[in-house]
């Protein structure tokens, strides 16, 4: 298994990077809050799992081994695959998610798409004892307008200058006009459209 990567960014996408490692371009499926935190042209390390399928390899990338270790766990609960273990990644970070599993808090995880009512609840019965410690007790899970700090840092990542971001994420937050904010991936794919430049 490939455990963890480390090399220069050679390039950054909506849904993925592109991590040179002994003159390989390594293609890393990664969440938009990992997306953030790397930067074309600089020097990362990410926690990677490989997911190998009869007609593909996925190498999946998180930024610790925490984030990756939750990944695989989550993976273990019937009716979960790498894709829905990610999308539960993407919307909330790790210790919401290991407290919405302790605490049997299925409201919670059903805001990740592709996660219904019987699926949460499947996670809390199969998982409950498995998850582990959680930190942060009583911490507030992310939510509500914590979406918009993680779209401005991915487009940054991508490219785009601090006032271009915060522009597309007024435009975002204006076309949602107090509703309830989809998942950051998709809310992300909303901005870069809006910036016209759709990948």
């Amino acid at each position: 298994m490939i455990a963890s990567v480390s090399g220069r960014v050679a390039a950054v996408g909506p849904d993925g990077a592109v991590i040179e490692v002994g003159g390989v371009g390594l293609s890393v499926s990664c969440t938009p809050n990992t997306l953030a935190t790397l930067r074309v042209g600089a020097e990362a390390r990410l926690a990677t799992t490989l997911i190998v399928r009869e007609d593909s390899l996925t190498l999946y990338g998180f930024t610790d081994d925490h984030a990756r270790q939750l990944f695989e766990l989550l993976q273990t609960a019937s009716g979960v695959g790498p894709r829905l273990a990610q999308a539960v990644l993407a919307v909330h970070p790790p210790d919401t998610v290991r407290r919405a599993i302790a605490g049997g808090d299925t409201a919670t995880l059903t805001r990740v798409p592709g996660l219904g009512k019987k699926g949460a609840e499947r996670l809390v019965l199969e998982l409950r004892d498995r998850i582990g410690p959680v930190g942060g007790e009583g911490a507030p899970a992310v939510g509500g307008a914590g979406w918009a700090d993680q779209v401005r840092q991915a487009l940054v990542g991508l490219g785009w200058t601090a006032g271009q971001a915060d522009q597309a994420v007024a435009a975002v937050a204006e076309s949602l006009d107090g509703g309830a904010a989809p998942p950051v991936p998709e809310l992300l794919r909303m901005a870069i459209r809006m910036l016209g430049r759709t990948r």
